[in-house]
C-alpha cells in the first residue's frame, strides 16, 4: 500500500470518515529504542539530630528504553480565499513496554491564512519553541527536568490554544492560553486541595477560574542566527501558608541564542523563575550545547548549571517546618551519531550530574541506540 493511501486509512480510522478524507493527510513516525545503563547514587536527608538518613537507595542497572516514540497523522485542507483547516493527531507508542497510543503528545486543529493561525488542544509551548533549541541529544535523558526548568510546564500543554503570527522577514511571535476546567473542590485553600480533571492534564483543572496559565514567545531567525525570548506565568493563588514547588503563583522566562552555518552549531540558553518542580523559590540555569558535523557523523556536547536562589530552605511537611537544601548541579553529555541514510541512525550518549551536596549523589547514563524515522 503506497504511504499516501495508508495515511487516509489511518486517518479515516483515527479521525473517522468525513472531512479528513479530502484533507491532504501525511502518515509519519519515529521508533527510537536505545540500551540504556544508568548508575545512580543513594540520597540522603538530614534527620532532626543532623544525621543523615538514606531516603533513596543507589541502583546500577541495564535496561531497554524507549525514548519518545511516536506515531501520528497531520494535514491540511485548503478552503479558498487564502485560508486552510490543520490538523495533527501524534501518539507516543512505547515500542519497550506496551503502553501505546497515549501520552500528551501533540494533537490538535485549527485555521491557518494570512493572518498566521489559531490552533487548539495539546500543543507544545512557545517557551519549548524558544529554549528547546537546545534540545539535540537522540537519548530522552539528557533534556529533563534537571537541564530545562520547562519540563514541567513548557513542553506540551493540554487544553491550549495558540495563536502564531506569520513570519515577518524572519519574526514571528507565539502566544498560548491553557484553559483547563474547574475539578471539586472549587475553591483550593491550600496545595493539597488541588486537583486534575483529568490524570493527563498537567495542571490543576481548579487552579483558576478562567486562565490557568499563559505563555508567550518571541523569535527572530535570519540565516545561521536565531535569537528568541519567552515568558511563562501560572494564574494560581499564593498559598502564603506554604512553600510550593512549583509555585502556582509564579512566573518564568527565559532568553535563547543560536549559531548555525556548515558543520558547526552551538546554542546558548538562560532561564529563571518558579515555575518548574526542580526546586522551592526562584531557580536559574544555564545550558550550552555544541555539535560538529562531518560526513555522516556528527559529535554532539553539552554543558548545563542549574541553581536556586536560597540554597537553604524552610518548607511545611505533615505540619512540621523542614529545612530543606537546595544544592547546585552540574550537567553534562556527550554524544556521537552515525547517520545510515536521512531516516535511520544510531547513536551512543554519555549523560553526567554532579551534585555539590551529601544529600544527593551523582547520576549518570550512557546510552546506546537506532533510530528510524518514516
Amino acid at each position: 500500500m503506497k504511504k499516501s493511501a495508508l495515511a487516509l486509512a489511518v486517518a479515516a480510522g483515527l479521525v473517522g470518515f468525513g472531512s479528513a478524507a479530502y484533507a491532504d493527510t501525511t502518515l509519519y513516525g519515529s521508533a527510537r529504542v536505545s540500551l540504556d545503563y544508568d548508575d545512580f547514587d543513594s540520597v540522603y536527608a538530614r534527620a532532626a539530630d543532623g544525621t543523615l538518613v538514606r531516603t533513596q537507595a543507589g541502583s546500577e542497572a541495564w535496561d531497554i528504553y524507549n525514548n519518545s516514540s511516536r506515531l501520528g497523522v497531520r494535514g491540511e485542507e485548503d478552503l479558498g480565499g487564502g485560508l486552510s483547516a490543520i490538523y495533527q493527531y501524534e501518539f507516543g507508542v512505547d515500542v519497550t513496554e506496551g503502553g501505546n497510543l497515549n501520552s500528551n503528545r501533540p494533537k490538535w486543529v485549527g485555521l491557518k491564512g494570512s493572518f498566521g493561525s489559531v490552533t487548539a488542544g495539546t500543543q507544545w509551548t512557545p517557551y519549548y519553541n524558544v529554549i528547546g533549541i537546545g534540545d539535540i541529544f537522540n537519548s530522552s535523558k539528557v533534556f529533563d527536568n534537571e537541564t530545562y526548568l520547562g519540563n514541567s510546564f513548557g513542553l506540551r500543554m493540554d487544553n491550549s490554544l495558540i495563536y502564531s503570527t506569520p513570519n515577518f522577514s524572519g519574526f514571528s511571535a507565539q502566544a498560548m492560553l491553557v484553559v483547563n476546567g474547574s475539578c471539586s473542590p472549587a475553591d483550593p485553600t491550600a496545595p493539597a486541595d488541588l486537583c486534575r480533571s483529568s490524570a493527563d492534564n498537567k495542571l490543576p483543572s481548579n487552579l483558576s477560574d478562567d486562565v490557568d496559565m499563559w505563555n508567550i514567545g518571541l523569535s527572530y531567525k535570519n540565516g545561521p542566527f536565531f535569537v528568541g525570548a519567552t515568558y511563562m506565568a501560572l494564574q494560581g493563588d499564593g498559598f502564603d501558608d506554604f512553600v510550593t514547588r512549583p509555585a502556582y503563583d509564579g512566573d518564568q522566562w527565559g532568553v535563547a541564542f543560536g549559531y548555525n552555518s556548515g558543520p558547526f552549531a552551538v546554542t546558548l540558553a538562560y532561564e529563571d523563575g518558579d515555575v518548574n518542580t526542580l526546586n522551592f523559590g526562584d531557580s536559574q540555569n544555564v545550558y550550552l550545547t555544541g555539535q560538529y558535523t562531518f560526513g555522516p557523523h556528527i559529535i554532539r556536547a553539552a554543558y548545563g548549571y542549574t541553581t536556586a536562589d536560597d540554597g537553604r530552605i524552610n518548607i511545611l511537611s505533615d505540619g512540621d517546618v523542614v529545612t530543606l537544601i537546595q544544592p547546585d548541579v552540574d550537567n553534562w553529555a556527550l554524544g556521537y551519531q552515525y547517520n545510515f541514510s536521512k531516516r535511520t541512525r544510531v547513536w551512543v550518549e554519555y549523560v553526567g550530574q554532579d551534585v555539590d551536596s551529601d544529600l544527593s549523589g551523582k547520576k549518570q547514563t550512557v546510552s546506546i541506540g537506532t533510530r528510524h524515522d518514516f
